[in-house]
């Protein structure tokens, strides 16, 4: 279905570098990327342009844009949100999503990845003492930094800093405009090598799900649509909140699986139990 095809990246933040090198492996498609294609104008990480839509919709109008301005049939986007881990409350978490959009064959198949391996962070800083510690801690100069006036300001914005001299100068520079600059991570892909891992890991995660075929009609993408909780306590017998089996359909032809006992469980630690461990 892919091999031979053109792909196209539909970014401007340099992700091919870690995405091509997978893709082409995995399915025989030559990736390419278009620079008049500009992905910043469905939102930025420093808030020059809000996002309006939700990470799936943005990524899904990066494939749209890209395909329209190039002609291509094939396109993968991704899309990153930053903040509290979902189950880790306390934790930075990067929730990566890559969009792959087949017009050919009507198809989307998504890949997703979360992670807490992110240096997602920001502070106010009022001296050189407080920024060292701070650089040191988002693992600067590798990962790059963006300083501003305040949290949301951007009339002193100042991206993609990856050296001590100009950091230095430029909090030096609000500092003493105004007692305090604000430093934060600068999230964009290509000064982020921690986020580019984990869209590496969403990319893995998306070749697993194109692997998967449907029975029926042979598309790939036959993954899991939804999971059924009942899992029978190994104690009581009572049904858990675990999951009892997971819900597969094709999205191509509308066939439908249900696997019973996901990783070969059959009953449930006790521990998980609303009767035994309430």
């Amino acid at each position: 279905m892919f091999t031979g095809r053109r792909l196209l990246i539909a970014t401007k933040h340099k992700k091919e570098a870690v995405l091509s090198p997978l893709l082409e492996a995995a399915l025989g498609v030559r990736c390419f990327t278009d620079e008049r294609l500009d992905t910043d104008e469905l939102g930025t990480f420093t808030g020059e342009v809000s996002r309006l839509d939700d990470p799936l919709t943005t990524a899904r109008k990066k494939c749209e844009r890209g395909m329209a301005l190039t002609g291509c049939d094939l396109a993968v986007a991704s899309e990153g949100s930053f903040g509290a881990h979902p189950s880790l409350v306390f934790v930075p978490g990067n929730d990566e999503i890559l969009l792959l959009v087949d017009k050919k064959n009507n198809i989307e198949i998504m890949g997703r990845a979360i992670s807490t391996e992110t240096n997602f962070g920001g502070a106010w800083v009022a001296n050189i003492g407080e920024l060292k510690e701070f650089a040191r801690r988002v693992q600067f100069p590798s990962h790059a930094l963006i300083v501003r006036e305040s949290e949301k300001g951007v009339s002193a914005l100042t991206k993609a800093i990856m050296s001590w001299p100009l950091l230095e100068e430029r909090v030096k520079e609000l500092i003493e405009k105004q007692e305090k600059a604000y430093v934060e991570t600068d999230m964009r892909a290509m000064y982020n090598p921690s986020r580019m891992k984990v869209i590496a890991k969403a990319a893995e995660q998306l070749l697993e799900k194109l692997a998967s075929h449907c029975p029926a009609c042979d598309c790939p993408g036959f993954s899991i649509t939804g999971a059924e909780a009942g899992l029978p306590c190994q104690l009581c017998g009572s049904p858990t909140r675990s999951p009892l089996l997971y819900n597969y359909r094709c999205q191509r032809c509308a066939f439908e699986k249900k696997e019973e006992f996901p990783a070969g469980k059959k009953t449930e630690d006790p521990m998980y139990c609303d009767i035994c461990n309430p």
